[in-house]
């Protein structure tokens, strides 16, 4: 009899299952600052259907207020905030490249801002998660209907 090493061979299996499946997270935290009289962006692409939370803090020596707007890929404004602290959801019908304006022209200082935005796709309305997830217990449950069928005597 032969004996098979099931050892590297289900090790690499593993491996390449989780390379597939595991995304990239699409989280990002930065720390940036705009100068007086200036303008900063910062771009994100996007495809159709993804969801995307925008939160950031202005933060300056007087006044902690910055004139802030989004623009898509058109080039048309989204949507447009002069405060301090916004936190703003935006649903993408649109995919392309998506700008995100910090303007200082009005003020006579720099302002610091902490920029948080995470982006959630979504795969025929089901977030990508949970579609992948419904995928693989598909999956297992084909393949444990496959090993009882195979297994019944005839």
């Amino acid at each position: 009899m032969t004996r098979l090493k099931r050892g590297p061979n289900s090790f690499l299996f593993i491996v390449i299952v989780f390379a597939i499946l595991v995304q990239h997270a699409d989280a990002t935290a930065m720390y940036f600052t705009v100068p007086k009289g200036e303008e900063t962006t910062r771009s994100i692409s996007l495809v159709d259907e993804d969801r995307v939370l925008v939160k950031f803090t202005v933060v300056g020596q007087t006044a902690s207020t910055l004139d802030f707007y989004i623009t898509d890929p058109n080039g048309d404004v989204k949507v447009e905030y002069s405060m301090g602290t916004v936190s703003y959801s935006l649903v993408c019908d649109e995919a392309g490249e998506y700008v995100l304006h910090f303007s200082n022209t009005d003020t006579s200082e720099d302002k610091e801002v902490y920029l948080d935005y995470e982006i959630q796709h979504y795969i025929f309305g089901i977030p990508q998660n949970l579609f992948l997830t419904l995928i693989i217990v598909l999956v297992c449950m084909g393949a444990v209907a496959t090993f009882i069928l195979m297994g019944k005597p005839r």
